[in-house]
């Protein structure tokens, strides 16, 4: 049994604005929205930039903390009692 493909609807196609458009509400309200947007452009890179800046903080103290002379006995003791057998 074979079954016959349906062919796709025709999609009408869109016609360029007219130049009432862009002095209609809707046309003042697009471009409105069109200046917000492109006021937002860059903003991911300085939110990347500030969570890059905040690990590589947070990396330090970690450091700092972990070449403490306590927590290296506490470390060295953690991987004894692991390795120790019976």
């Amino acid at each position: 049994m074979t079954v016959a493909a349906n062919p796709s609807p025709a999609v009408p196609t869109a016609s360029p604005p007219s130049s009432t458009c862009r002095t209609s509400t809707a046309g003042r309200l697009a471009s409105a929205a069109r200046r917000l947007v492109r006021a937002d452009d860059g903003a991911a890179t300085a939110e990347y930039a500030i969570v890059i800046m905040a690990a590589v903080g947070f990396a330090g103290l970690l450091v700092t903390i972990m070449r403490s002379d306590e927590v290296r006995g506490i470390l060295s003791d953690l991987v004894r009692s692991a390795l120790s057998v019976g």
